[in-house]
């Protein structure tokens, strides 16, 4: 099936015009989408609870913010930037009393509304618009005048415009410059899902940690093993990103490229491939997300002590002190804690 995808020639900010966006969240995506709909003209208030500390930093930005339910209340576009396992709750408590016939209801990820943890009245327009990027790119990559490429999807459109105003929406935090392609819920909650635990997040890391561990248990030195298996991925990750594998295979020596085709297949085999399928299956059948769920329930328990075990691993303390004798990596971070 051919994908629409569209671009600013396609979207009207002029739907924007005389309505209030309520942004709820100042998190990675939530301080992005607030600045870059102000900067391209969009009533927008932030909302956000009163003891929040991104409440000063939201002001500090020009932004004027409002308690979520005050923030709900007083707009007809609401979007949702808050964690997912916090959105459902908020939702009921603060959002929905708030909501009117015709009003817009927003997303940047599809989790709770594929999942049915949120669903709103019918005579609520209901719609995604999900930047593939992080929020600090898709902040950054605005004010360079370029934009990161958005999802967009329509799950309720009970006053028939819900697609132009999402395309609206979308164009309005950068993404008509690179290209918002149309969607579903289920698409994007599922890839997105499968993406982050089989490859982006839980696959890359594991195989860095994995690689790193069997060159200090072979009795390399951990900060050989460092470079080796962690920090050059950056290197290998722009190279596909610039223009694909091919690129990639071009730029790295034939030894290197005769590794990749030999060995890279002995380590990612195609048990691994398996694996993947099968968890895929637990996010299509929604037993991840009633797993994460449940675990959200329990106050994070085992949450809080796999992130403790992973800060504690040896590897972190090496790569500190070895990013400390590069100056430069401070300069332009992605992720600057004291902004959002």
């Amino acid at each position: 099936m051919a994908l629409n995808i569209y671009y600013d020639k396609d979207a009207d900010l002029g739907r924007l015009e005389g309505r209030i966006v309520a942004v709820i969240g100042y998190g990675s995506q939530g301080h992005a989408h607030a600045q870059n709909l102000k900067n391209s003209g969009v009533d927008v208030v932030v909302g956000l609870r009163k003891d929040s500390a991104s409440w000063p930093k939201a002001e500090a930005a020009g932004l004027r913010v409002a308690t979520p339910d005050q923030a709900a209340r007083e707009a007809s576009v609401i979007m949702l930037t808050v964690p997912d396992e916090t959105a459902a709750g908020l939702y009921t408590d603060e959002i929905a009393p708030g909501l009117e016939p015709g009003d817009y209801l927003a997303v940047a990820h599809g989790f709770n509304i594929h999942f049915q943890a949120i669903t709103p009245p019918e005579n609520v327009n209901v719609f995604m618009v999900a930047p593939k990027g992080p929020g600090h790119t898709v902040r950054a990559h605005y004010e360079e005048g370029k934009g990161v490429p958005c999802l967009v999807a329509v799950h309720q459109d009970p006053t028939g415009d819900t697609l132009q105003i999402g395309l609206a929406y979308a164009k309005a935090i950068g993404g008509g410059r690179a290209g918002i392609i149309e969607t579903t819920f289920r698409e994007e909650t599922e890839t997105d899902l499968f993406g982050e635990q089989a490859v982006l997040c839980g696959g890359l890391t594991e195989l860095m940690r994995n690689g790193y561990e069997t060159l200090v248990e072979a009795g390399y030195a951990p900060e050989m093993a460092y470079f080796e298996t962690i920090h050059e991925v950056k290197l290998i990750v722009d190279l596909i990103y610039e223009n694909g594998m091919a690129n990639m295979r071009y730029s790295v020596s034939n030894t290197a490229e005769y590794g990749d085709f030999t060995r890279g297949p002995r380590v990612i085999d195609a048990g691994v491939k398996e694996r993947m399928k099968q968890i895929l299956k637990e996010i299509q059948d929604g037993e991840f997300a009633k797993e994460f769920i449940l675990e959200k329930q329990s106050g994070f328990v085992g949450f809080n002590a796999m992130r403790r075990r992973a800060a504690e691993h040896p590897m972190e303390k090496v790569g500190a002190r070895l990013r400390g004798l590069m100056s430069w990596l401070g300069e332009n971070r992605l992720v600057d804690r004291s902004k959002n």
